[in-house]
């Protein structure tokens, strides 16, 4: 019989245990794909080496490489070690379960330069409590996750330069062959992701190679950024190698390059927070697909924050000097802008407002309307809470990243939040959490609503409605017709005139 304060499972792979805390079966650190390192730099992930005996699961495993400092400051916490051997992930599954859970699969954001699947706002616990198996994952990052160069052609059978969404791929794929041996239903996988891991989900929804390896999706905080053209990868690539003296490189050349190398390097240098459009992995950009209805054909959540440029300035850019240039370029008329965002003033809160709505906001009202097309539901969200205490800080609204502790239900548990959350906070987080767990128990294609303080309708064909979470730093929840209709209506003309491979 299982000891219950030592849970014991059995993988294709080998043997794993794991530890528990509290009502929460947990396993950390366990091997998803072999250490990409060596001559598996840069190449597809390979299946781990099976093991005898039995493997410790109880230690959180290394980071892709990433600047510890900014991702304590920007990613969520501290993710600790540091090494190229990085392919591990964790779960969480409650202690007494009846019956196959449904599985969330989480995907860090970051950028794609920093963050880790063990951060302490990604804690499964409180998820697993409701009757979920969690599972949150590490990924190559930066240079070691994203590259091109003409060495390193014609290594594989095809094409691939998307190394991190391989690994997801990957992890998927373990996933579906060992989750049941957690408590998970192999055939009820949503994967979730925020920021450059929403960015993951959508480019996984584009991808062919991970059709059927998950059955819903959660899209938090999206971007419209346009994929890097392969092309442009590749040069970016000999530009890189130049960089390090080799001026005809080799790809045993570029693979002894030390992998704390890539990720101080700074522009023109650095990895744009987008993937590779043109592998096998993302055959076209990601917009184009979605634009066309092409994708996967699954149930989608998609929303984002109401301060989404706070994240701007992470990438340089000067919201005012947006509007400025706006107004130079005459593109698509600042008098029209005007008109859209008539109460607006300033040209930095104007900035702020509609930067936010095209790179964010736009990509949900994208998103519903493809899921419109291939008749699938879309259930769409705009996050507007703040806690009591932040009110001040955070003036302008919800910061790109702060739903995250309240889908995970983590407030009250992570720095800095815990110090300073009230009751309402604490329980308008379980009201998020929940809604979280009933879309990956239940949604499906012929799911209508999701049940919660408000009962959320799905958009269906004929039908935009957007819940919002937190009107206005107040704890409530509230339905919202048309939501920003012309504005979005507006930005997905001009992303669909500008969004090419050239």
């Amino acid at each position: 019989m299982e000891n219950p304060r030592l849970p014991f499972v059995t993988t294709r792979h080998g043997a794993l245990m794991g530890s528990t805390e509290e009502d929460i079966h947990v396993w950390y650190g366990i091997p998803y794909a072999a250490p990409p390192t060596g001559a598996l730099r840069w190449r597809s992930p390979q299946p781990p080496q099976p093991w005898e005996g039995v493997r410790q699961a109880q230690v959180r495993s290394a980071s892709s490489w990433q600047s510890g400092e900014y991702c304590r400051m920007l990613g969520g916490g501290d993710p600790g070690e540091f090494s190229e051997d990085c392919l591990y992930l964790n779960v969480w599954s409650p202690v007494n379960r009846s019956g196959s859970l449904p599985v969330m699969v989480w995907l860090h954001g970051g950028g794609f330069t920093i963050g880790a699947g063990a951060l302490p706002p990604y804690n499964g616990k409180a998820l697993a409590r409701r009757e979920m198996v969690v599972v949150t994952l590490n990924y190559r990052l930066g240079h070691l996750g994203f590259f091109a160069h003409p060495a390193l052609e014609g290594e594989e059978e095809r094409p691939v330069n998307n190394f991190a969404l391989r690994d997801q791929i990957a992890a998927l794929e373990w996933v579906r062959d060992n989750i049941a041996a957690f408590g998970g239903n192999a055939d009820n996988v949503t994967l979730a992701g925020e920021s450059a891991g929403a960015r993951s989900v959508l480019s996984l929804m584009a991808s062919p190679l991970a059709k059927g390896l998950f059955h819903k999706a959660i899209v938090q905080s999206g971007y419209t950024l346009p994929d890097t053209p392969r092309e442009r990868a590749l040069r970016q690539g000999e530009a890189l190698a130049r960089h390090f003296g080799l001026e005809q490189a080799t790809a045993a050349q570029l693979r002894a390059i030390p992998a704390d190398a890539f990720w101080p390097l700074t522009a023109p240098l650095n990895v744009a927070p987008t993937p590779i459009a043109g592998d096998c992995v993302l055959p076209e950009p990601m917009l184009e697909t979605f634009l066309a209805a092409r994708h996967h054909p699954v149930p989608v959540m998609i929303g984002s924050n109401s301060d989404e440029a706070s994240v701007m300035a992470v990438f340089g850019i000067d919201l005012a000097g947006q509007i400025r240039k706006l107004r130079r370029e005459r593109r698509f008329g600042l008098g029209l802008i005007r008109l859209l965002y008539p109460r607006v003033k300033g040209d930095e809160e104007l900035g702020r407002q509609v930067c936010r709505d095209m790179a964010f906001t736009t990509m949900g009202f994208v998103v519903m309307q493809a899921q419109q097309r291939v008749g699938q539901p879309c259930w769409r969200y705009w996050f507007d809470y703040v806690a009591e205490a932040e009110h001040e800080t955070y003036r302008h609204g919800a910061w790109h990243g702060n739903e995250v502790p309240y889908v995970f239900d983590t407030l009250g548990e992570i720095e800095p939040s815990r110090q300073y959350v009230n009751e309402r906070d604490l329980a308008f987080a379980s009201q998020v959490a929940d809604y979280w767990a009933e879309f990956a128990r239940h949604a499906g294609p012929q799911h209508d609503a999701l049940h919660g303080p408000t009962r959320w309708p799905a958009c269906r064909r004929g039908r935009d409605v957007l819940l919002r979470i937190g009107l206005n730093k107040h704890a409530g929840f509230r339905l919202e017709n048309r939501f920003m209709r012309a504005r979005m209506s507006l930005f997905r003309r001009v992303m669909k005139q500008h969004v090419t491979l050239d």
